[in-house]
């Protein structure tokens, strides 16, 4: 019965700690550039695009350069997002031991 009251505290506590991760990673932001700066996305922590800016210089270009050059910076942006998430995800839960192959969030 102690064991399972302590597997119950420690349930409960890795439910507040991804409450606590999950309210991290909705405030993270990530930019991602490409063209050497020429364009830049922004994206929010849960991975929608909070700007796109575009240098004025590119508006002479063909369109699909600068399709291109968004389309590489919104990936530069997701793969800096999603480095952060793990990050956030991996300090909340660092102490506690998951079996192999399970992954966080669920």
């Amino acid at each position: 019965m102690k064991d399972l009251m302590g597997l119950m505290k420690q349930a409960k506590e890795m439910q507040s700690k991804m409450k606590d991760a999950q309210s991290q990673v909705a405030d993270l932001e990530a930019t991602g550039k490409s063209g050497a700066g020429l364009v830049t996305v922004t994206l929010t922590g849960e991975g929608n695009m909070r700007g796109l800016k575009i240098d004025p210089s590119l508006m002479s270009e063909e369109a699909e350069i600068v399709e291109d050059l968004v389309v590489a910076a919104f990936q530069d942006a997701k793969v800096k997002l999603d480095e952060a998430r793990a990050e956030t995800m991996k300090s909340a839960f660092g102490d506690i031991q998951l079996p192999p192959g399970m992954n966080m969030p669920f």
